[in-house]
């Protein structure tokens, strides 16, 4: 664990409902965290100056009544849009979980293959199963994995580990809960994607082969469950880490435990989800 608190401003808001959990995991690994409701943050723009680490929780900002994440995106475009600018060029990350990987992506924090920020060039679009999901899933880290020609996902030398966020973490397991999740850009952005190594997590089976069916909920495009911008700085996914850092929330915990148990082996308190927060506080 970091000796440095790092200043960590998670942006609540109406419709926010992940803010509490997320803040949990960032106290857990050392940071000093902060929940501030967006109109106060526009009171007090000087927070989004102090801060090292910026948080957009999930949740189901404004209602979603204009798209997801888009009127609590037009918000702060409209009010801390220098705040932002200058947030981005300092040596900082941040992060968007859910409706908050929608807010970041409407705020254009991941530029594709250049770094232009401000603008989206990607979208999270409606289910294509058309329905609300809320299930578990199993990711890939894309940077450490990539998929062989029997589709399954290996380990490639040639690829880095550049999101920030995910350094360490090769396979997650994790729920998801949304009706606008699938992860969509024109192919030409879609290539620059890959080149540019900015795909970080996909959807995966539970034997790690590519996903099928429910294993890839929304139908994302290639499968991509999360992206960062070409820094590894800033992170967007949208399955919820927060909501599964203890051993005990996961799905299949009291199985796991009587296997552990007759194997005489321990049970660990968290899970690799927790080291997303924990390399955010060690970054600094």
């Amino acid at each position: 664990m970091s000796e440095f608190k790092p200043k960590t401003l998670i942006m609540s808001g109406y419709g926010i409902n992940c803010e509490r959990e997320t803040a949990h995991a960032f106290d857990l690994v050392g940071a000093k965290t902060q929940i501030v409701h967006i109109t106060d943050i526009i009171e007090n723009k000087f927070l989004i100056d102090d801060c090292n680490i910026l948080v957009f929780p999930g949740g189901f900002s404004m209602g979603d009544d204009t798209g997801s994440g888009l009127a609590y995106a037009n918000i702060v475009r409209d009010n801390l849009s220098e705040q932002i600018e200058k947030f981005i060029e300092r040596d900082t990350l941040a992060i968007g979980i859910c409706n908050g990987f929608q807010i970041m992506s409407h705020l254009g924090f991941f530029p594709i293959g250049d770094k232009n920020y401000g603008t989206s060039k990607t979208a999270l679009t409606f289910n294509s199963s058309a329905r609300y999901r809320d299930l578990w899933v199993y990711l890939s880290n894309n940077q450490e994995y990539i998929e062989s020609e029997d589709q399954e996902y290996v380990k490639s030398e040639e690829l880095g580990t550049g999101c920030v966020w995910t350094k360490n973490i090769s396979r997650l397991h994790l729920p998801i809960a949304h009706g606008e999740g699938r992860f969509y850009a024109p192919e030409n952005i879609m290539e620059q994607l890959r080149s540019s190594n900015q795909i970080v997590l996909k959807y995966i089976n539970k034997d790690g082969s590519k996903a099928i069916g429910d294993a890839n909920p929304n139908g994302s495009l290639d499968d991509i469950a999360g992206i960062c911008d070409p820094s590894g700085r800033f992170f967007g996914l949208m399955p919820h880490p927060e909501r599964a850092i203890y051993s005990v929330q996961n799905e299949f915990f009291t199985l796991d435990r009587e296997y552990r148990s007759r194997m005489d082996i321990d049970m660990p308190k968290f899970t690799d989800c927790l080291t997303i927060f924990d390399n955010a506080v060690n970054y600094f």
